[in-house]
């Protein structure tokens, strides 16, 4: 089920000061997909979330959900959230503390009147979907953060909505706990084919779960694509910047080649993926991901950029040795295999390939 957003607005009022929640926000998300609304705290994503689902009216646009207008400013529609086929699960997943499993998952249908028989087998259908069979009779309060995720997650699917939709649902699990259930949610969603909307401000678990990712700042939509190509291709600053940890470097543009922009920065005269539209004497930004920078002098892959320097910190964190390597005066934040002999203050050679030189517009 596609979901269509045009010119969506909402504004807040506080201390006499107008906050635009959503300043002219136009999205389509596709049918059948898991779709992230990533960015950090207080850049609109929830407000997006809860306008989609009917919780929040914004103040002028268009949400449209397969086709049907659900809410327009314009022609005064509004249809409440019971009667726009969507399942949500909240960040504190809403679990009824005086109800069985059953009871929690069941409680939607029993809202709407089903018949006993079907809700029975409905549920039992659904709990077996999020691998909680058996579960049916166990007091909410005796399961584990993950297992009361999968009553959220159940909760919603048992009506069969057209959409489902999530906001932060996994930001109160420890870490470990917090990685193995994006996977089941992802297999699970996978296995649904049904439209997903996902919100976080965590960049990994975006990552791990998405099929198209919407980067969110101050209101309005930065930046969409797939995961892969949000990451190694962005063309903003501050998604680079938000979506992982990089390198990011003022260079200008000395010439323009077919298959490379060449530019000058405090690195020396690098070899950069090409730029269109940007001439010589342009001011661009650098971005060079620690992944992409290799410490060896070998060619095999290609005619590679040369950079030299001096590791000056270096910190063992398990899998890698995350550190900092001086050039000229400029600090390159770069990782290196944990069995590595390198230790600070030795000098040291990064060959990084133009491919992987990513140049941004300022």
């Amino acid at each position: 089920m596609e979901i269509q957003i045009e010119n969506l607005c909402k504004r807040y009022t506080s201390g006499g000061n107008t906050i635009n929640a959503l300043d002219e926000v136009n999205l389509t998300i596709p049918a059948n997909q898991i779709f992230t609304l990533l960015g950090p705290s207080g850049c609109g994503k929830t407000t997006l979330l809860r306008c989609i689902v009917g919780l929040e009216s914004p103040d002028s646009g268009e949400i449209r959900i397969g086709g049907e207008t659900v809410w327009s400013g314009k022609d005064n529609i509004y249809v409440p959230p019971e009667k726009r086929g969507l399942g949500m699960v909240f960040q504190s997943y809403a679990i009824w503390p005086h109800m069985t499993v059953f009871e929690n998952v069941a409680y939607p249908l029993q809202t709407r009147k089903t018949d006993r028989n079907v809700i029975r087998e409905k549920v039992a259908k659904t709990l077996a979907f999020v691998q909680l069979e058996g579960f049916e009779d166990r007091p909410a309060t005796k399961l584990s953060g993950g297992q009361q995720q999968r009553v959220a997650l159940a909760r919603a699917l048992v009506a069969e909505p057209k959409v489902i939709l999530f906001d932060e649902p996994l930001s109160n699990l420890d870490a470990k706990l917090r990685e193995e259930t994006r996977k089941d949610l992802r297999v699970f969603l996978t296995e649904l084919g049904i439209t997903a909307v996902y919100v976080t401000h965590d960049r990994i678990e975006a990552l791990a779960l998405s099929d198209s990712i919407a980067i969110m700042d101050k209101g309005r939509i930065i930046e969409k694509g797939t995961p892969k190509d949000i990451y190694f291709r962005s063309e903003h600053h501050f998604v680079a910047d938000f979506i992982g940890r990089t390198n990011l470097i003022d260079a200008v543009v000395t010439a323009q080649e077919p298959s490379a922009t060449i530019v000058d920065c405090a690195l020396g005269s690098l070899r950069c993926a090409p730029l269109p539209r940007t001439n010589p004497g342009d001011k661009v930004v650098l971005s060079l991901r620690p992944e992409f920078l290799r410490f060896s002098d070998s060619d095999k892959d290609g005619p590679t950029n040369r950079i030299s320097g001096r590791i000056d910190s270096l910190v063992f964190i398990g899998e890698a040795l995350e550190g900092e390597v001086l050039v000229n005066d400029t600090s390159l934040f770069v990782k290196v295999p944990p069995d590595s002999e390198l230790k600070e203050g030795d000098p040291i050679s990064i060959t990084v390939s133009p491919a992987n030189c990513l140049l941004l517009t300022k």
